[in-house]
């Protein structure tokens, strides 16, 4: 296999990597060899255990890496850039150390905002990603997941952008809380979800006090698990909304995200008169490390 270069997404809990050729994916590989359980000296193996088949003796490879790897506890630290800026900077990427010589490594640094103080990883990545496949989009760019991210995008440059923990909320509320009782199994509920959205749309101060209905329903009046997850999400979706509302009223909005994730957003922007666009993460994410990996070799 003639690999050109290897894309690579390291978050913290998985890693993939991408053989590249002139013009296509040529392989694809993944593993749980995230950031969160690798010490530094474990990167390079983690990496290696995947390409290697990738590699040819002799010959240099070139490997455009972006997410966690890059963060304080990663593999090599890549400062990040403060806004506004564009998402991504040729000149910014970090050149990593390595034992390999078939290896020539680069990191994308995150994104900062110094006030309010928010920072990313990796979603600048899918940003430019999502502005390599939207050619003019000024509008704001929706990142569901974990933690989820708002960016306002103008001219080509993250404007400002901040961050919510719904994912996080919602994984530690469901399966760490009082609320996890109710909610095991699968199933989903889009009129619970509606309903839900509805409610923390309108009084998001009211979210403790719905979060501890969906216990007490649960025990009196026979609320099931699906209806329960789903408003669960459409709660901690509704006041995410809330109080991101300066960024996606009246604007154009793209999600970039999961498909079953960014299905939910849209469905919950759609309720309140958006009209998103929906990018496939894993798309965007490919089309940012392509676009990181042009702009060097310009």
């Amino acid at each position: 296999m003639n690999t050109d270069w290897i894309a690579v997404d390291w978050g913290t809990s998985n890693l993939r990597v991408w053989a590249m050729g002139q013009a296509s994916i040529l392989a694809h590989a993944t593993s749980d060899d995230g950031m969160g359980s690798l010490d530094r000296d474990g990167f390079e193996p983690a990496l290696l255990r995947l390409i290697a088949p990738w590699l040819t003796e002799g010959r240099t490879t070139e490997v455009i890496a972006c997410g966690m790897v890059g963060s304080r506890q990663g593999w090599f630290e890549a400062p990040y850039r403060a806004t506004p800026c564009t998402p991504l900077d040729p000149a910014g990427l970090v050149s990593v150390p390595t034992h390999d010589t078939r290896l020539t490594v680069r990191i994308i640094p995150g994104v900062k905002q110094v006030k309010p103080a928010d920072v990313m990883r990796g979603e600048e990545t899918q940003i430019a990603g999502a502005l390599a496949l939207n050619a003019g989009f000024d509008g704001v760019i929706c990142l569901p997941g974990t933690h989820s991210k708002w960016a306002h995008v103008s001219a080509g440059e993250v404007v400002s952008f901040q961050t919510f923990m719904t994912g996080e909320l919602f994984a530690l509320l469901s399966q760490h809380s009082v609320l996890r009782h109710g909610m095991a199994g699968g199933g989903w509920d889009d009129a619970a979800f509606d309903e839900a959205l509805s409610d923390a749309l309108s009084r998001p101060d009211r979210i403790a006090a719905k979060l501890f209905a969906l216990r007490a329903e649960g025990l009196i009046a026979g609320l099931t698990p699906a209806a329960a997850r789903s408003r669960l999400s459409g709660l901690l979706i509704g006041i995410e909304l809330a109080a991101s509302k300066p960024f996606w009223l009246g604007q154009k909005v793209a999600i970039v995200g999961s498909e079953a994730l960014a299905q939910s957003y849209a469905r919950a922007l759609s309720a309140q008169g958006a009209e998103p666009r929906l990018i496939p993460a894993t798309d965007a994410t490919l089309a940012g490390l392509i676009a990181a990996r042009a702009k060097v070799n310009a």
